[in-house]
């Protein structure tokens, strides 16, 4: 199990801050420093903000070892030349073999299919250093630090949004969003899981958390829950099923939405925490 003091949570980007000097915007970019080892989840949605909130934060980008990709839309992947030439080295990736479908998302208003895929070609990623590591299964960073690969959906309540798509053979289909993952790092307080942004369903990322590591125990989840397009049952649902896993602290961001924000940090008072662009996490939370 990791040392708590060991462990430190920055995140670079997301939708709001509380801190002057830093910008935020819709997408997340999370660096976490984690049993040695300096690890960059996502990338924001542009090449300014990720760049100008790391300097500011004294984020030396230079120093990752290794960057995961939560999933192939825009708003987590939009700064990845900016960062990969700030970094100025070979860099390995690790995602799912999906971030490189032609991902769309239906315009409730228009009806018309609008690209949110990854803003750039996997040769162009390449010339720049870097090595994909494109695996739908877990993949160990170090004893203690895990991204999740292809994560199971196991609730009866959640499901990616049905309008999120991808073109295959010029023809519209449903994504299931299986490159969706996190990160889930084992901790002597417990499990703690960075969701980048939980489209198969934030319930079913700590099931299998729970099952990658085999720690019950979870401490902290951090990050994208993607409940703004829930439903109030659904919504409720979740509630119950995280006061079920007995989570100690909750820290959303991105996607999780203001109204169903609200509600949550009524129901877990103390325990809810707005885990907003310039915010870090250091180890046992207060």
């Amino acid at each position: 199990m990791l040392n708590e003091k060991n462990l430190r949570i920055t995140t670079l980007v997301e939708n709001g801050t509380f801190k002057r000097g830093l910008l935020a915007e819709w997408g997340l970019c999370v660096y976490i420093d984690a049993d040695g080892k300096k690890i960059l989840i996502d990338s924001g949605a542009s090449p300014h903000a990720v760049i100008h909130n790391a300097n500011a934060l004294g984020v030396d980008l230079t120093g990752v070892d290794i960057m995961v990709l939560s999933h192939g839309h825009y708003d987590h992947t939009g700064g990845l030349t900016a960062v990969l030439q700030a970094m100025g080295k070979k860099m390995e990736i690790i995602a799912h073999p999906n971030i490189w479908d032609l991902k769309y998302a239906r315009k409730k208003d228009t009806g018309f299919y609008e690209y949110c895929g990854i803003p750039f070609m996997r040769n162009e990623l390449e010339r720049l250093g870097t090595k994909f590591n494109l695996t739908a299964k877990p993949t160990w960073i170090t004893d203690n630090v895990v991204a999740s690969g292809e994560e199971s959906m196991t609730t009866d309540f959640e499901s990616p949004d049905e309008a999120l798509c991808v073109k295959k053979d010029g023809q519209f289909v449903r994504d299931l969003l299986a490159d969706d993952q996190s990160i889930y790092i084992k901790t002597n307080l417990g499990l703690v899981v960075v969701a980048g942004c939980a489209h198969r369903g934030i319930v079913n990322v700590v099931r299998h958390a729970r099952e990658v590591t085999g720690i019950n125990s979870v401490y902290l989840v951090v990050g994208g829950t993607h409940l703004f397009p829930a439903s109030d049952a659904q919504l409720k649902k979740t509630i119950d099923a995280f006061r079920e896993l007995k989570i100690k602290w909750i820290g959303v961001s991105h996607c999780t939405g203001m109204k169903q924000s609200a509600r949550l940090a009524q129901e877990f008072g103390e325990s809810f925490f707005f885990n907003n662009t310039g915010t870090m996490i250091d180890f046992p939370l207060k």
